[in-house]
């Protein structure tokens, strides 16, 4: 038998120089565990698990790594648990999405160096489903995601609770003064109260929403509730369909087309979904050579409408977006806008799924296409002067009429800088102005965090001001809202035209126009250009990962992966 056609633990031997003995010595060993002769012959499911005690969205992972191995059980072969690194969101410093490569990293190399025939992937928190699916991608052995699913939400007196879009609304309204110190400390408690990640539509649920219609997790299970019953069954069907995947494989690099990206952004779109999501999709189909436009995200955008009405675009939470229909409602309603004829990992292709009963769909959550929430995707990329290689705005979750403005800039010149000064009462900030925050981008030292959602000041939030613009090359939480100009590119920390912004130049946005412009000549700017120091630590004072870090990620435009992770051009 050759190496292509073992199975099981007769998979990619240890090479000790003998491949019989290699077999033998793996054979004796994996027999300590208890493991009879004929189990020994069987194949193996490899399940990639993500449990860590510092990710909260994963407490129930054990549970549902039971359900997962009775469904392998069923399909006849062997389920096999490996941990590796996981990414609990708001556990990780500086940001999770500095080591959302790592976890990658770890994911492909356990996959390719480990004796599998397919793989499931246990996933959930913001950034694991991505770094699975990248790792997966390359690894491009046959490969299925379950994702931990949504919370359910609290109750704080007559109002529904969801993390995080209500941690954000509530605290905003402690920072102006409306609440009071003791009611923000039961709020706290109240916010997440079950396992699973954010109850609304942030970056977890939106990337399951994604890896479901990318065709990687089976139909009908991004939105399934974590503590839900279905989703034990979820996870056992996923189970069965990857150990059906040895006979008749299907691998990332047959899904994870040109296609089926398009489809992705088509959902992220109806969704309203994260901005983090067009990151981390450019990252996972960049791993297949699948290039992500901008400028073409902007083309569907026009021609896709926003359906889902959930926080933080709508009013409503992912359980009720489950009980509506979840993803298949939605893409039953923009149908005629898909690409049908992608593969998915049940061996049915797309249009296969759609052609299946819908079920009941509640239209206060999930809008027909002819009504829609809005007739434009909730996503934007904007470019000019300011952001030769792009930005994002999610205009789904802003304040329309600033949508078309020119404003005074009010920078900072640092996270540190930011927090130092926000809140200063002489801040010289007026409700007109537009904030600006420089160097928190992927090649600076702050990793480019979440740091989007710069706060209102609060001598301007005490005076009733909700919104204001706000650009910056950082990330923005897909929980939040307002009218926030991400992902700058070039980022401020490699000279960027943002390093260039001074407190007082002028800025204007215009999304009609898909446009940010700053307001300054070009022999000015030239002039800043040729002063410009970046303030990042340079690679070569760092270390280990942070040193890989600094020297390989690559900008927003290209998903924040390592230059050294795209494939290879033979």
């Amino acid at each position: 038998m050759s190496e292509d056609e073992a199975r099981g633990f007769a998979r990619g031997l240890t090479n000790y120089g003998d491949k019989d003995f290699s077999l033998y010595l793996r054979n004796s060993f994996a027999s300590s565990m208890g493991y009879s002769r004929e189990v020994l012959k069987k194949p193996i499911v490899g399940i990639a698990n993500s449990f860590s005690g510092f990710n909260n969205c994963h407490r129930h992972f054990p549970e549902m790594l039971e359900a997962v191995k009775r469904g392998v059980l069923l399909g006849g072969a062997l389920p096999i648990e490996f941990p590796t690194i996981s990414l609990g969101e708001v556990f990780l410093n500086p940001t999770s999405l500095k080591f959302r490569n790592l976890m990658s990293m770890d994911t492909e190399e356990m996959i390719r160096a480990q004796p599998m025939d397919a793989v499931v992937l246990m996933g959930g928190c913001d950034k694991t489903v991505p770094a699975q699916l990248m790792g997966a991608a390359s690894a491009n052995l046959p490969a299925i995601q379950i994702v931990a699913g949504p919370m359910m939400t609290s109750r704080y007196g007559e109002e529904r609770l969801g993390a995080c879009t209500d941690c954000r609304r509530f605290w905003g309204k402690y920072r102006a003064g409306e609440i009071s110190g003791d009611a923000i400390g039961d709020i706290e408690g109240r916010l997440a109260t079950t396992a699973g990640t954010c109850a609304v539509m942030g970056t977890a649920s939106t990337m399951a929403c994604i890896a479901e219609t990318l065709g990687m997790s089976l139909p009908g299970t991004a939105a399934i509730p974590a503590v839900h019953a279905d989703r034990l069954r979820a996870a056992e069907a996923t189970g069965l369909a990857a150990a059906r995947m040895i006979d008749k494989p299907i691998r990332p690099s047959d899904v994870i087309t040109e296609k089926s990206v398009e489809n992705a952004l088509r959902i992220l779109l109806a969704l309203g979904g994260s901005t983090n999501a067009i990151i981390h999709l450019t990252a996972i189909a960049g791993r297949l050579g699948i290039p992500v436009s901008l400028r073409r995200l902007n083309q569907l955008s026009d021609e896709t409408p926003v359906l889902v009405n959930l926080k933080p675009v709508g009013a409503n939470y992912m359980e009720d977006f489950f009980f509506a229909g979840g993803v298949g409602a939605v893409l039953r309603e923009i149908k005629p806008l898909l690409h049908l004829d992608c593969l998915t990992v049940t061996g049915d292709t797309l249009g296969d799924r759609l052609r299946e009963d819908a079920g009941p769909v509640d239209h206060k959550v999930i809008a027909s296409a002819e009504q829609p929430l809005e007739p434009e995707g909730g996503l934007v990329a904007l470019f000019g002067n300011l952001a030769p290689g792009g930005a994002i705005l999610k205009r789904s979750a802003a304040d329309k009429g600033l949508f078309e403005k020119e404003g005074r800039a009010v920078v900072f010149e640092s996270l540190a800088d930011l927090a130092k000064r926000i809140d200063e009462p002489d801040l010289d900030v007026e409700e007109g102005d537009i904030l600006v925050l420089q160097n928190a981008g992927p090649r600076s030292d702050s990793g480019m965090p979440e740091a989007g959602y710069l706060p209102i000041p609060k001598k301007l939030s005490a005076k009733g001001v909700k919104d204001m613009i706000r650009i910056s090359d950082a990330r923005m939480s897909g929980t939040a809202f307002g009218t926030i100009v991400l992902h700058v590119t070039p980022e401020a920390a490699i000279g960027g035209p943002l390093a260039l912004v001074r407190t007082g130049d002028r800025i204007k946005l215009s999304v009609k126009n898909k446009t940010i412009e700053l307001l300054v000549d070009d022999d000015e700017l030239e002039r800043r250009r040729s002063s410009f120091r970046s303030p990042s630590k340079p690679a070569s004072e760092r270390r280990g990962y942070d040193k890989i870090y600094a020297q390989e990620v690559l900008q927003a435009d290209e998903g924040c992966d390592f230059a050294i992770l795209q494939p290879v051009r033979t």
